[in-house]
């Protein structure tokens, strides 16, 4: 068969679930077995992989799904269990005293609050948490889901503990192929995942820092009573500040200690900063900014849920302290579980259900590591809040059964969507000695862009994310593809992986499925367009910049790989 009508075929799939999600307007839970029934039908056929190893590459499938859905189990759970204890009514009430400036709350509120919610929780929750909570502090239902969603920019690629990396970057490429090549080049894997880790982290840096400003900017234009920008940019020196306390301490965890922290640990340390500057009126403007009056506001603002701080539960009032220890307790056990040596071998080597050559095919294996994963140690934090704010069995049992409710949505699209990801990847071992789907996908793509690919890269990952209303399915897709480019244009794999992770988590701005959770929170389900046509603004600031940082660190900075 001609090398252009393969290349087109190895594009069917992710085409497909384009035109169905999107042209069509199909949910992700019909949309996704469709796809991934073309994947197969085209593996089987036009790449002759044989049944043996596309059934065993959807098993492989099935079991990164099983790992994925019990991160977001863990995630859920978490904070349901922390809704139905009083946690999330303290929190959500320690933030209102502040400042009455709603700039300084959305900084404080949605972007460094939101940011390590991202950190700990991912997968939506963030808009989830931070849009009624916005609301409840007195914002329009349509700005607290646009602030809401401007949060899934910087923190989603280390949401959920690090999952978009862990588990979509890693999980996405061949890692088998990679660290044979590696190797023949003195280098290894360990050596090779850290550096994309870090070159995501230093590329969300140096675009995130004016992401604070970027949204007082969005608040005061499109909500403000005089619909101006510069009322905005006004408070520049606060939001530069906050943006600086992000990132720096993100930067060095995504730097020295991994995926799994840099979104927590820049939140915390930028709350630690911003909340007492702010209480002191430092670098904060003299004159306050709020909204018009309610009653002036347009019907198309407005929500039809009135949320009040004290509606999730009518437990006593808790500490501050109180509610926030099962998140300090989470982000601890993590620490200790990912650096220290004997504690990280007992996690990883203990309820751990493993599976080599599936079905006797080389290559394909897969594990549940139950305790290492981040949702057997958001588990462990559960069971800790359960005692420590002396719940009711019966609350438990509720944050349980809402949790797997929850879960069950997710589940049946992702039972689909990785298998689908595991064929391509694994369509290199066929019977007409074809390249696999991601690298056939990356000869035409090398043969028609070149040298300039690399500024479209994010653009591709933000595509994934918009698709696949997730940073970590992006990354699973599309992470091959975006290595297998690299190689055959001749610059960074890595840097080209961490560019399509960096604008995987920018597609989650304008991700579909995320704003329909926001929305649902608020009461705004039917006006998700309106949003979008806001969140896009963001998302090519950011997609634009990313492109941009990726050009010089290959063509001027010359940024390399052990694998060049």
């Amino acid at each position: 068969m001609n090398q252009t009508l393969l290349s087109l075929l190895a594009f069917v799939p992710l085409i497909l679930a384009a035109i169905l999600l999107v042209g069509f307007n199909w949910p992700a839970r019909r949309a996704m077995p469709a796809v991934y029934v073309s994947a197969a039908v085209i593996g089987l056929t036009a790449w002759e992989m044989t049944f043996n190893r596309v059934l065993a590459s959807t098993l492989q499938g099935l079991i990164l799904t099983g790992a994925i859905l019990w991160i977001i189990f863990g995630a859920i759970l978490l904070l349901n269990t922390l809704k139905h204890s009083g946690a999330i009514t303290a929190i959500r009430g320690g933030f209102s005293g502040i400042s009455t400036d709603r700039r300084v709350q959305t900084i404080i509120v949605a972007w460094l609050f939101g940011c390590f919610i991202e950190g700990a929780s991912g997968f939506g929750t963030p808009a989830a948490v931070a849009a009624p909570l916005l609301v409840a502090l007195g914002y329009p239902a349509l700005a607290a889901v646009v602030m809401g969603m401007m949060i899934q920019s910087t923190p989603v690629s280390f949401g959920a503990v690090g999952t978009p990396i862990v588990v979509g970057v890693a999980g996405g490429l061949d890692k088998a192929g990679i660290t044979t090549q590696l190797v023949e080049n003195g280098s290894n894997w360990e050596v090779f995942f850290r550096l994309i880790t870090s070159e995501v982290a230093l590329t969300h840096a140096t675009v995130g820092i004016l992401m604070p400003l970027f949204m007082c900017a969005m608040l005061t234009r499109f909500f403000g009573k005089n619909k101006s920008w510069a009322e905005g940019l006004a408070i520049a020196p606060f939001a530069i500040f906050a943006g600086i306390a992000f990132v720096v301490p993100y930067a060095a965890a995504g730097v020295f200690l991994g995926p799994e922290f840099p979104s927590m640990i820049g939140a915390l340390v930028g709350l630690l900063l911003v909340v007492p500057a702010a209480k002191a009126g430092f670098l904060v403007p003299r004159q306050n900014w709020d909204f018009a009056d309610a009653k002036d506001w347009p019907a198309n603002w407005m929500g039809n849920i009135q949320i009040k701080l004290d509606s999730l539960t009518a437990r006593p009032p808790m500490s501050i302290t109180m509610a926030w220890l099962p998140y300090v307790l989470l982000a601890g056990l993590l620490v200790l579980s990912r650096v220290n040596a004997d504690v990280k071998a007992f996690f990883s080597n203990n309820l751990v259900l493993g599976w080599t050559n599936l079905l006797g095919e080389t290559g394909v294996s897969g594990s549940i590591q139950f305790l290492y994963l981040p949702g057997g140690i958001m588990v462990l934090v559960v069971l800790a809040t359960f005692l420590l704010h002396r719940m009711k069995f019966s609350e438990l049992t509720a944050a349980v059964g809402e949790s797997s409710r929850t879960l069950l949505g997710a589940g049946f699209v992702l039972i689909f969507t990785i298998p689908m990801v595991r064929i391509l990847i694994n369509s290199g071992v066929n019977m007409g000695d074809l390249p696999s789907m991601p690298r056939a996908m990356a000869q035409l793509v090398a043969t028609s862009v070149g040298d300039i690919y690399p500024f479209f890269s994010s653009w591709v990952g933000a595509l994934g994310a918009f698709i696949a209303g997730s940073n970590t399915v992006s990354n699973l897709m599309l992470a091959q593809f975006q290595f297998d480019t690299a190689q055959l244009i001749n610059v960074s794999g890595a840097m080209l992986v961490a560019s399509q992770a960096v604008g995987a988590a920018a597609g989650n701005m304008i991700a579909i499925h995320n704003v329909v959770a926001a929305s649902a929170t608020v009461g705004l389900l039917g006006r998700e367009g309106e949003t979008l046509r806001m969140t896009i603004i963001p998302t090519i600031y950011y997609l634009v910049m990313t492109g941009i940082i990726t050009m010089v660190a290959i063509h001027l900075l010359g940024v390399t790989d052990a694998l060049m």
